[in-house]
Protein backbone atom coordinates (compact mmCIF):
# COMPACT_ATOMS: atom_id res chain seq x y z
CA UNK A 1 0.00 0.00 0.00
CA UNK A 2 2.58 2.20 0.92
CA UNK A 3 4.67 2.05 -1.99
CA UNK A 4 1.69 2.77 -4.12
CA UNK A 5 2.19 5.97 -2.30
CA UNK A 6 5.29 6.68 -3.07
CA UNK A 7 4.09 5.77 -7.08
CA UNK A 8 1.41 8.27 -7.24
CA UNK A 9 3.46 10.83 -5.16
CA UNK A 10 6.73 10.54 -7.69
CA UNK A 11 3.93 10.43 -10.64
CA UNK A 12 2.62 13.23 -9.63
CA UNK A 13 6.08 15.47 -9.26
CA UNK A 14 6.92 14.25 -13.00
CA UNK A 15 4.19 15.32 -14.47
CA UNK A 16 4.00 18.89 -12.85
CA UNK A 17 7.85 19.32 -14.32
CA UNK A 18 6.62 17.54 -17.83
CA UNK A 19 3.94 20.98 -17.49
CA UNK A 20 6.13 23.14 -16.70
CA UNK A 21 8.62 22.59 -19.48
CA UNK A 22 5.66 22.43 -22.44
CA UNK A 23 4.39 25.81 -20.70
CA UNK A 24 7.52 27.26 -21.25
CA UNK A 25 7.02 26.07 -25.00
CA UNK A 26 3.80 27.72 -25.52
CA UNK A 27 5.24 30.49 -24.18
CA UNK A 28 8.00 31.34 -26.54
CA UNK A 29 5.19 29.61 -29.46
CA UNK A 30 6.21 33.21 -31.08
CA UNK A 31 9.87 34.04 -30.01
CA UNK A 32 11.76 33.85 -33.28
CA UNK A 33 14.77 30.81 -33.24
CA UNK A 34 13.29 29.08 -29.71
CA UNK A 35 13.79 25.59 -29.88
CA UNK A 36 11.32 23.41 -28.05
CA UNK A 37 12.36 21.34 -25.62
CA UNK A 38 11.09 17.97 -24.61
CA UNK A 39 11.10 16.22 -20.75
CA UNK A 40 11.10 12.47 -20.30
CA UNK A 41 11.21 10.06 -16.84
CA UNK A 42 12.00 6.76 -15.79
CA UNK A 43 11.27 4.62 -13.31
CA UNK A 44 14.40 4.00 -10.15
CA UNK A 45 14.34 0.94 -10.50
CA UNK A 46 13.69 -2.12 -13.26
CA UNK A 47 10.79 -3.24 -13.24
CA UNK A 48 9.58 -6.33 -11.95
CA UNK A 49 7.11 -9.03 -13.36
CA UNK A 50 4.16 -9.82 -11.55
CA UNK A 51 3.53 -13.58 -11.35
CA UNK A 52 0.17 -15.76 -10.12
CA UNK A 53 1.41 -18.61 -8.04
CA UNK A 54 -1.11 -21.50 -6.27
CA UNK A 55 -1.93 -21.88 -2.79
CA UNK A 56 0.16 -25.08 -2.97
CA UNK A 57 1.79 -25.72 -6.18
CA UNK A 58 4.24 -22.94 -6.87
CA UNK A 59 6.03 -24.00 -9.15
CA UNK A 60 3.69 -23.32 -12.27
CA UNK A 61 3.32 -19.65 -11.99
CA UNK A 62 1.88 -17.61 -14.58
CA UNK A 63 2.69 -13.98 -14.95
CA UNK A 64 0.48 -11.18 -14.88
CA UNK A 65 2.24 -8.40 -16.14
CA UNK A 66 4.96 -5.69 -15.36
CA UNK A 67 5.25 -3.06 -12.67
CA UNK A 68 7.00 -0.27 -12.31
CA UNK A 69 8.31 1.85 -9.44
CA UNK A 70 8.79 5.20 -8.62
CA UNK A 71 9.15 7.57 -11.26
CA UNK A 72 12.56 9.61 -11.47
CA UNK A 73 13.64 12.42 -13.70
CA UNK A 74 15.47 11.48 -16.57
CA UNK A 75 16.45 13.69 -19.42
CA UNK A 76 15.44 16.88 -20.46
CA UNK A 77 16.37 18.08 -23.79
CA UNK A 78 16.43 20.74 -26.59
CA UNK A 79 14.89 19.63 -29.77
CA UNK A 80 17.00 21.74 -32.43
CA UNK A 81 15.02 20.82 -35.45
CA UNK A 82 14.78 23.39 -38.29
CA UNK A 83 11.85 26.18 -37.53
CA UNK A 84 10.05 27.50 -40.25
CA UNK A 85 11.09 30.56 -42.20
CA UNK A 86 8.97 33.90 -42.24
CA UNK A 87 10.18 36.50 -44.53
CA UNK A 88 9.97 39.88 -42.46
CA UNK A 89 11.23 42.29 -45.11
CA UNK A 90 13.36 44.04 -42.25
CA UNK A 91 16.82 44.91 -42.75
CA UNK A 92 18.71 43.84 -40.16
CA UNK A 93 16.26 40.48 -40.17
CA UNK A 94 18.55 36.92 -40.89
CA UNK A 95 17.68 33.52 -40.37
CA UNK A 96 19.83 30.52 -40.67
CA UNK A 97 19.17 27.85 -42.96
CA UNK A 98 20.56 24.25 -42.10
CA UNK A 99 23.19 23.55 -39.50
CA UNK A 100 24.65 26.63 -37.35
CA UNK A 101 24.30 29.14 -34.99
CA UNK A 102 25.22 32.96 -34.68
CA UNK A 103 27.63 34.61 -32.32
CA UNK A 104 26.62 36.74 -29.38
CA UNK A 105 29.00 39.00 -26.77
CA UNK A 106 27.27 37.56 -23.70
CA UNK A 107 27.93 38.77 -20.31
CA UNK A 108 32.13 38.24 -20.73
CA UNK A 109 31.73 34.90 -23.08
CA UNK A 110 30.64 33.88 -26.64
CA UNK A 111 27.04 32.83 -26.79
CA UNK A 112 25.22 31.19 -29.35
CA UNK A 113 21.65 31.74 -30.87
CA UNK A 114 19.37 30.73 -33.90
CA UNK A 115 17.35 34.29 -33.15
CA UNK A 116 18.26 36.39 -35.97
CA UNK A 117 16.04 39.69 -35.23
CA UNK A 118 19.12 42.09 -35.38
CA UNK A 119 19.63 45.81 -35.10
CA UNK A 120 22.02 48.63 -33.96
CA UNK A 121 22.68 50.05 -31.03
CA UNK A 122 23.97 53.94 -30.56
CA UNK A 123 27.80 52.34 -31.43
CA UNK A 124 26.35 51.14 -34.70
CA UNK A 125 27.34 47.85 -33.67
CA UNK A 126 25.12 44.83 -34.61
CA UNK A 127 23.48 43.57 -31.44
CA UNK A 128 20.58 41.25 -30.32
CA UNK A 129 19.02 43.30 -28.37
CA UNK A 130 18.99 42.86 -25.16
CA UNK A 131 21.95 40.31 -25.59
CA UNK A 132 24.78 41.43 -26.74
CA UNK A 133 26.52 42.34 -29.79
CA UNK A 134 26.49 39.96 -32.54
CA UNK A 135 30.14 38.28 -33.84
CA UNK A 136 31.63 37.77 -37.57
CA UNK A 137 33.47 34.70 -38.52
CA UNK A 138 36.49 36.09 -35.96
CA UNK A 139 34.67 36.46 -32.69
CA UNK A 140 35.08 40.16 -33.39
CA UNK A 141 31.28 42.88 -33.17
CA UNK A 142 30.13 43.46 -36.59
CA UNK A 143 30.27 47.72 -36.80
CA UNK A 144 27.99 48.90 -39.67
CA UNK A 145 27.66 52.37 -41.10
CA UNK A 146 24.26 51.93 -42.23
CA UNK A 147 21.29 49.46 -42.16
CA UNK A 148 20.99 49.55 -45.80
CA UNK A 149 23.08 46.22 -46.68
CA UNK A 150 23.09 43.79 -49.06
CA UNK A 151 23.71 40.01 -47.21
CA UNK A 152 24.54 37.21 -49.33
CA UNK A 153 23.60 33.55 -49.07
CA UNK A 154 27.06 32.96 -46.89
CA UNK A 155 26.59 35.50 -44.79
CA UNK A 156 28.43 38.25 -46.15
CA UNK A 157 27.45 41.95 -45.48
CA UNK A 158 28.00 44.51 -47.57
CA UNK A 159 26.74 48.18 -49.20
CA UNK A 160 23.48 48.12 -50.53
CA UNK A 161 24.82 50.51 -53.47
CA UNK A 162 27.85 49.96 -54.22
CA UNK A 163 28.35 46.35 -52.62
CA UNK A 164 31.74 47.45 -50.14
CA UNK A 165 32.18 44.13 -48.34
CA UNK A 166 31.84 45.29 -44.48
CA UNK A 167 32.14 42.13 -42.81
CA UNK A 168 31.00 38.75 -42.37
CA UNK A 169 28.00 36.89 -40.33
CA UNK A 170 30.22 34.52 -38.00
CA UNK A 171 27.55 30.94 -38.36
CA UNK A 172 29.16 28.16 -36.12
CA UNK A 173 27.89 24.59 -35.27
CA UNK A 174 28.45 22.03 -32.86
CA UNK A 175 29.46 18.20 -33.80
CA UNK A 176 27.11 17.54 -31.14
CA UNK A 177 24.18 19.79 -29.94
CA UNK A 178 23.43 17.91 -26.75
CA UNK A 179 26.81 19.69 -25.21
CA UNK A 180 25.02 22.93 -25.18
CA UNK A 181 23.42 24.15 -22.28
CA UNK A 182 20.54 26.70 -22.45
CA UNK A 183 21.04 29.59 -19.93
CA UNK A 184 17.96 31.82 -18.50
CA UNK A 185 17.94 34.44 -21.35
CA UNK A 186 17.57 31.45 -24.12
CA UNK A 187 20.67 31.50 -25.30
CA UNK A 188 23.35 28.25 -25.78
CA UNK A 189 26.78 27.91 -24.22
CA UNK A 190 29.34 25.59 -23.96
CA UNK A 191 30.46 22.79 -26.66
CA UNK A 192 33.60 23.37 -28.81
CA UNK A 193 32.53 25.56 -31.71
CA UNK A 194 33.39 25.63 -35.30
CA UNK A 195 32.51 27.22 -38.43
CA UNK A 196 29.75 26.01 -40.14
CA UNK A 197 29.59 24.83 -44.09
CA UNK A 198 26.47 23.58 -44.39
CA UNK A 199 24.09 26.79 -44.35
CA UNK A 200 22.20 29.55 -45.76
CA UNK A 201 21.72 33.01 -44.71
CA UNK A 202 18.02 34.54 -45.24
CA UNK A 203 18.33 37.90 -45.64
CA UNK A 204 15.06 40.01 -44.13
CA UNK A 205 13.66 36.45 -43.05
CA UNK A 206 13.45 34.60 -39.63
CA UNK A 207 13.48 31.08 -38.49
CA UNK A 208 10.22 31.29 -36.49
CA UNK A 209 9.85 29.07 -33.03
CA UNK A 210 10.14 24.75 -33.99
CA UNK A 211 7.13 24.59 -31.05
CA UNK A 212 3.99 23.14 -32.52
CA UNK A 213 0.91 24.81 -30.79
CA UNK A 214 -1.21 21.77 -31.34
CA UNK A 215 1.23 19.57 -30.26
CA UNK A 216 1.67 20.80 -26.88
CA UNK A 217 -1.97 21.67 -26.65
CA UNK A 218 -2.46 17.70 -26.49
CA UNK A 219 0.89 17.02 -24.60
CA UNK A 220 -0.72 19.45 -21.72
CA UNK A 221 -4.05 18.24 -21.71
CA UNK A 222 -2.46 14.65 -21.74
CA UNK A 223 -0.28 15.49 -19.07
CA UNK A 224 -2.92 17.29 -17.04
CA UNK A 225 -5.20 14.31 -16.91
CA UNK A 226 -2.51 11.99 -15.50
CA UNK A 227 -1.50 14.45 -12.97
CA UNK A 228 -5.00 15.08 -11.69
CA UNK A 229 -5.28 11.42 -11.62
CA UNK A 230 -2.39 10.53 -9.40
CA UNK A 231 -3.59 13.53 -7.12
CA UNK A 232 -6.82 11.73 -6.81
CA UNK A 233 -5.83 8.43 -6.17
CA UNK A 234 -3.44 9.65 -3.62
CA UNK A 235 -6.36 11.07 -2.07
CA UNK A 236 -7.94 7.85 -1.68
CA UNK A 237 -4.62 6.07 -0.64
CA UNK A 238 -4.61 8.74 2.25
CA UNK A 239 -8.04 8.01 3.06
CA UNK A 240 -7.38 4.21 3.47
CA UNK A 241 -4.10 4.39 5.34
CA UNK A 242 -5.87 7.13 7.55
CA UNK A 243 -8.46 4.41 8.48
CA UNK A 244 -6.35 1.21 8.64
CA UNK A 245 -4.12 3.21 11.46
CA UNK A 246 -6.98 4.09 13.18
CA UNK A 247 -8.07 0.80 12.85
CA UNK A 248 -5.79 -0.92 13.77
CA UNK A 249 -4.97 1.59 17.01
CA UNK A 250 -8.43 0.45 17.97
CA UNK A 251 -7.19 -3.69 18.66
Amino acid sequence: MFRGFYQLTSAMLSHGRRLDVIANNMTNISTAGYKSERYTDSTAFREAVLSRVGNKDKVNTEEIGPISYILAPDQQYTDYTQGSLEETELPLDFAIEGDGFFAIEWDGEIAYTRAGSFNLDDELYLVLPGQGRVLDVNNQPIQLPTDQIYVDVDGGIYTLNNRNHLADLGVFSFEDNAALERNDYGLFTGGQPQASENYVIHHKWLERSNSNMVHEMVSMMSAQRALQSAAQMSKIYDQVITKDTTELGRL
